[in-house]
């Protein structure tokens, strides 16, 4: 059986990453593919820990909590029961909501950028993307996204948010050999959706 695709979702907070996922995994199933979606932080134990962090429950320093998303990102790649490689050998196509990138970009902030990549290095060589999507929108547009959410996680500010989307530019600049390619997201619904399941497309196709 040939080992499925593996394709990441990047974005600023509020840039349409979930959404444009899940409609995806939709389209694609229609058509016979079978998909299996996740998320980063994931569901396992140092994924619950950073949900904590996240949402203000925790005063863990940054650079703990940059240790924290690798070790969880290990466990999402490789565990035997629900990993990322697990779904992958059997042919599947796994869509990512964030992965190392969003590392890159939000530890970045508070640690240096270098740093924050070296220590995911184990996960770039353990499982790179066949496609990484940056959703791109303005980081104002995260306040008419976000109003109705419950909960304001620590980097949901527009300044913040500013900060993270250079960031991502310059962990992609600072990786040209990653398969990158940014979506402007700031366009209506349908056409980014279009247009993120034409690039998907051409990545599933390829031999």
């Amino acid at each position: 059986m040939a080992r499925g695709k593996f394709i990441v979702f990047e974005g600023i907070d509020g840039s349409g990453k979930s959404t444009h996922a899940v409609l995806l995994k939709e389209r694609l199933e229609k058509e016979g593919y079978s998909v299996f979606l996740t998320m980063e932080p994931s569901e396992g134990e140092a994924g619950k820990l950073l949900r904590r962090c996240l949402t203000g429950k925790s005063d863990l320093p940054e650079q703990a909590i940059a240790g924290l998303f690798m070790t969880d990102r290990i466990d999402h790649i490789l565990n035997p029961a629900s990993g990322l490689l697990s779904h992958l050998e059997k042919g599947e196509v796994v869509l990512c909501d964030r992965y190392y990138f969003s590392s890159f970009a939000y530890n970045g902030m508070y640690a240096p950028m270098d740093w924050v990549i070296e220590i995911n290095r184990i996960a770039r060589e353990t499982l790179k993307p066949d496609l990484t999507l940056f959703l791109d929108i303005q980081p104002e547009s995260f306040l008419s996204r976000t109003e109705s959410r419950a909960q304001t996680e620590r980097y949901e500010k527009v300044e913040v948010l500013k900060r993270v989307r250079e960031n991502y530019r310059k962990a992609f600049a600072a990786l040209p050999e990653e398969k990158v390619t940014v979506v402007d997201n700031n366009k209506p619904l349908a056409q980014a959706s279009e247009e993120v399941y034409r690039l998907v497309k051409a990545a599933l196709e390829e031999k």
